[in-house]
């Protein structure tokens, strides 16, 4: 298979390297290679689109769902304050690909950070691997719970 030029597309589609944690036929979870927490997830359609308004109802629904999964497990996982849930589009969006991420957060922390381009901080692979099986387990635990709706 090819690959395509965009790399947002690339990363959902995993022509790229990326910790997946989360998947179906629509999206792809994984992690930020340049987390501003253990546990910040990105989620990419795997259809490309640029624009949150451009969304099919199919993939609004599954981002939506993978964000309420992904938004318990980490808070629970890694004992967040809270979390942000939040998208960048136009030029604010570097991958020029609809994402959007979810961030553990704590007390005490600037978001303004997240948008400081100096403080990027990409994460080793090992570390990455170990967090994504905490949250591959979790996912798992939380599924067979049935506390969330699939």
């Amino acid at each position: 298979m090819f690959k395509v030029e965009c790399l947002g597309c690339n990363l959902a589609n995993k022509q790229e390297p990326v910790h997946v944690v989360l998947e179906d036929e629509y999206v792809c979870c994984f992690l930020d290679h340049s987390p501003y927490n253990e546990g910040h997830i990105l989620i990419l359609p795997k259809k490309h689109t640029r624009y949150f308004y451009e969304l099919d109802e199919k993939t609004s629904n599954s981002i939506m769902n993978s964000a309420k999964i992904l938004s318990k497990v980490v808070k629970e996982l890694f004992k967040s304050d809270g979390i942000t849930i939040c998208q960048n589009g136009g030029k604010f969006d570097e991958l020029t690909h609809f994402h959007m991420h979810v961030v553990p957060r704590y007390k005490g922390q600037n978001f303004a950070d997240f948008y400081a381009e100096e403080l990027e901080h990409v994460v080793d692979d090992i570390r990455l691997s170990k967090t994504k099986r905490k949250i591959i387990n979790a996912v798992n635990v939380l599924r067979e719970s049935r506390s969330v709706l699939w």
